[in-house]
């Protein structure tokens, strides 16, 4: 899907449409998202759900997830692009009210699923909506800070949400409510307006596809992996390792720093060395970070592991998004729909893996075992990205060393 900006849709500067699509990934999923997890423990304790249905709830936010990325295109065709992003941050809003109050398991499911369908429709959205309207020299600053919103959200709640308990689990949804009313209000009248424009271009080239089909499953395989942090950790910590809510709740806000600094560290490494040598990179550390905590409760261990983890949770997508243009740097119309189908790719893995490692949970109530299925579905990502290596990498890399002075000197 290509995508058209009407030229005479944007309301606000380029920095109130940036903050406006940073609201909205601080929304749709640092908070609607990862403002569950450090509630996981309340929840069980104040008798609201069991632990196996806790982390039903958690993956009913991932498989909203899954369907907003699949609806947004039909959704901006049919609302356009400005009323449909003020909607879903109103949507993700109301959610947290509603889930201030625990009516019964299926009343949390649906609202649940609610905020993870905004969750999605945002990511696959609202930064293709603001980028066309920012100047060119700012575009990587500004996807970085876009990005960042999920970082934020994970972090503030980490930090905040132990505080909030004290109040209540009612006083901590609607406290979450009313800080998502305020940004929604706040970034109402800065959304540029957009809206799909047919495709008539010719497809991509076979080895285009290729290349796009393989960072598909490797974007896939990475969503699947980062599951046991993003669902099990704070549990993991509190009661498997022994170290308490308030551990788990450091590691949380660890897991959040790390999602703060991701995007911005990725992003530059990505611009020194290439998108696709950090995504290899990106997938070696992160098998290393995940299945260390199958194998130890070292808190020490945990708390790197957690900030690994949390710098990948939202650092993927802006390397994932910059692969996409590399790949199609002569088709850039084709950029937005390929990333939609990335996103797409990552939130079927993500819903996949939730549920099965839920299930999973609710069999074996075994902690490592997760985090070691975790850790395969990254180093198969890393197999795949590996095996199926770009005939024009090998060349450009056999070029460069043939190019490299021998060490007798330069040649004649």
């Amino acid at each position: 899907m290509a995508q058209e900006i009407l030229p005479d849709g944007a309301e606000g500067t380029p920095w109130a449409m940036i903050l406006a699509a940073f609201a909205s990934c601080f929304i749709g999923i640092g908070l609607a998202r990862f403002a569950y997890t450090p509630l996981i423990p309340a929840l069980v304790s104040h008798g609201w759900f069991t632990d196996s249905a806790a982390f039903y709830l958690g993956a009913a936010n991932l498989a909203g997830y899954l369907a907003g990325a699949l609806v947004a295109p039909a959704l901006v065709r049919r609302l356009g692009g400005r009323l449909m992003l003020r909607l879903m941050m109103a949507l993700a809003s109301l959610s947290f009210f509603a889930c201030a109050v625990p009516l019964s398991f299926a009343w949390f499911f649906v609202w649940r699923v609610l905020s993870g369908l905004t969750g999605g429709v945002l990511m696959v959205s609202a930064a293709p909506a603001v980028l066309p309207h920012v100047p060119v020299r700012l575009r990587g600053q500004a996807s970085g800070a876009i990005f960042t919103g999920v970082g934020l959200g994970a972090l503030l709640s980490g930090t905040l949400i132990p505080v909030l308990l004290r109040l209540g689990l009612p006083a901590t949804w609607t406290a979450l409510g009313l800080v998502s009313t305020a940004l929604c209000i706040l970034t109402w009248w800065s959304w540029p307006d957009y809206r799909p424009a047919p495709d008539t271009a010719a497809p991509p080239a076979p080895g285009q596809a290729r290349a796009l089909r393989q960072l598909y499953a490797c974007y896939g395989l990475d969503a699947a992996a980062l599951v046991p942090h993003m669902v099990f950790l704070v549990a993991f910590v509190d009661s498997a390792a022994g170290h308490g809510f308030a551990a788990g709740a450091m590691a949380w806000s660890l897991f959040g720093l790390g999602a703060m600094a991701g995007p911005f560290t990725l992003g530059a490494l990505a611009d020194r060395l290439g998108f696709s040598r950090i995504l290899r990179l990106g997938f070696a550390v992160q098998f290393l970070a995940i299945g260390a905590l199958a194998l130890t409760h070292a808190y020490p261990v945990i708390l790197i592991s957690a900030f690994i983890g949390g710098a990948f949770t939202p650092g993927i997508a802006p390397l994932t998004l910059g692969r996409v243009r590399e790949i199609l740097h002569d088709a850039p119309h084709r950029q937005h729909g390929a990333w939609s189908r990335a996103t797409a790719s990552f939130a079927v893995m993500q819903a996949v893996g939730a549920y099965g490692l839920s299930w999973l949970f609710s069999q074996t109530r075994s902690y490592p075992l997760l985090f070691a299925l975790g850790a395969a579905c990254v180093l198969l990502a890393l197999a795949v990205d590996l095996l199926l290596q770009q005939p024009e990498e090998r060349a450009a890399r056999s070029k460069d060393r043939s190019k490299a002075p021998s060490k007798a000197g330069p040649p004649a």
